[in-house]
């Protein structure tokens, strides 16, 4: 069979990632196999996101350069996934006339049988269908040639909450939690393949199992932390509302859980928390972060905000920045305020202007940044054991221009802060320290959102736990 082409240009959150990676798996069963040029692909998808409005310009602004691809290769298949699929539907065809198919955000299972009939009959398709069946879909493990350390694994889809800005439960659907022993299953192969990291995705992995009756979060963890060779365990996202003390205690707990957390808080003001539908209360959140620092001293901690969402005084934005003061985050992912379909926010009074949120928004990330460097600052002369994953792009391009310069590598700490290194030899010689290795490295240098260090001789280790005390000495 004459192998077939496929680029996939993914737009957006984590799980959009994985959903890539289930495309890539599931249309390799036709025969595709993955191109890093669009200009060499007999199929293109554009993995969307419109969780913000620029996500979604972006998807259509590089599904509108693909028009003129497709005038000179008439038998170029072209489809829109994802949320701006499952938001837009038929009007994409409309607007985009050359585009073959539109699938939502759950019919990637069925990817492959509208892409043999696209190939047949050179027909349009529309498939935004909801599943009916409150299960979430199987996973195909997507394994690459190349060596990964880390990947992602969706353990669950949709949301519940229904936040006042979010338009995730009409795009994703309703939360369903996949099966415990699915989950266990893809780790395992994962790790069979290379695998040292996984990152378990979900809206709201904290109520994991609860619908179904499954079991909880926390015991799954417990159950992934048991699988050999697996070195470490990450999740994202935490619905504050959600975090109890039995997932707060495994912290210090289970040797593979990384010491980092991701809680979204979005505003520091109980008036704006309660118009944006996130059900705690400031008091509430500052609560469980104490307890998180109590439980794990040295746990990282990184959040969500959105500035300007409607009805943001002064005095709210000023709730924000004591808020941030008061935590101390490691870092933050920080967004202006913009109307979504179909989120209740749309018809909010009492907008924002586009000028003052830009003004905040620079504000803030001022502050997080000073708070940042100073994080990253106290770091220099520790010893971190950090999990080596690979050679970045910039490196690779300036590697092919001269052979002879230094390999840098790159890798994360337990807590999650990116460590940047040289490597001696060259890179081909260095690739398997540069993959999916416990490395200990002392930092000789601090930037604003990641660190230099340089590694110590023979300080490699096959040990799945964090080592940093054992080294110190």
């Amino acid at each position: 069979m004459i192998a077939k082409r496929i680029y996939i240009n993914t737009i957006g959150c984590q799980m959009n990632v994985y959903d890539s990676e289930q495309i890539a798996g599931h249309l390799a069963l036709l025969g595709y196999q993955q191109t890093a040029s669009p200009e060499t692909a007999d199929l293109i998808i554009v993995n969307t996101c419109t969780i913000r409005e620029k996500a979604e310009q972006k998807a259509y602004s590089f599904l509108g350069r693909l028009a003129r691809l497709k005038r000179k290769k008439s038998n170029l298949i072209i489809g829109i996934g994802g949320c701006v699929a499952q938001q837009d539907g038929e009007r994409i065809l409309g607007r985009l006339p050359f585009v073959d198919i539109v699938f939502g955000t759950q019919a990637i299972h069925r990817l492959p049988i509208w892409i043999r009939q696209i190939e047949e009959k050179r027909c349009q398709v529309v498939d935004i269908k909801m599943d009916d069946d409150a299960r979430a879909p199987e996973s195909i493990v997507g394994l690459h040639s190349e060596t990964q350390s880390s990947r992602f694994v969706t353990i669950m889809r949709g949301c519940d909450n229904y936040c006042a800005y979010c338009v995730v439960p009409f795009v994703r659907g309703r939360e369903t939690s996949r099966q415990p022993d699915s989950i266990i299953k893809e780790i395992r192969t994962l790790v069979a393949n290379g695998v040292k990291e996984v990152t378990l995705l979900g809206q709201n992995v904290n109520s994991y199992g609860k619908k179904e009756g499954l079991c909880s979060f926390a015991e799954l963890l417990v159950r992934i932390n048991g699988i050999e060779r697996l070195m470490r365990i990450r999740f994202t996202t935490s619905h504050p509302k959600d975090l109890n003390d039995d997932l707060i205690g495994l912290f210090n707990h289970l040797k593979k859980l990384c010491h980092y957390i991701h809680l979204p808080v979005q505003s520091g003001s109980n008036k704006i928390l309660k118009l944006m539908n996130r059900n705690y209360t400031r008091e509430l959140y500052l609560d469980k972060v104490s307890k998180l620092r109590d439980t794990c001293s040295d746990i990282a901690v990184t959040s969500d905000i959105i500035v300007g969402f409607p009805g943001e005084t002064d005095a709210d934005f000023e709730a924000t920045l004591d808020l941030i003061k008061a935590v101390h985050y490691d870092g933050l992912f920080a967004f202006k305020y913009s109307d979504r379909p179909r989120a209740p926010a749309v018809d909010y009074p009492d907008k924002v202007s586009e000028s003052q949120k830009n003004e905040r928004l620079q504000i803030l990330l001022a502050m997080q940044d000073a708070i940042t460097r100073a994080k990253n600052q106290a770091l220099v002369g520790s010893i971190q054991e950090i999990l080596t994953d690979g050679f970045s792009k910039k490196e690779i391009s300036a590697k092919s221009a001269n052979a002879s310069q230094p390999a840098q590598a790159t890798g994360r700490t337990f807590t999650n802060k990116i460590v940047n290194f040289y490597l001696d030899g060259d890179a081909e010689n260095s690739g398997d320290i540069a993959t999916g290795k416990l490395l200990n490295v002392r930092i000789e240098k601090a930037l604003a959102h990641s660190l230099w260090g340089k590694p110590l001789v023979g300080a490699t280790t096959a040990k799945g736990v964090k080592g940093v005390e054992s080294y110190a000495a």
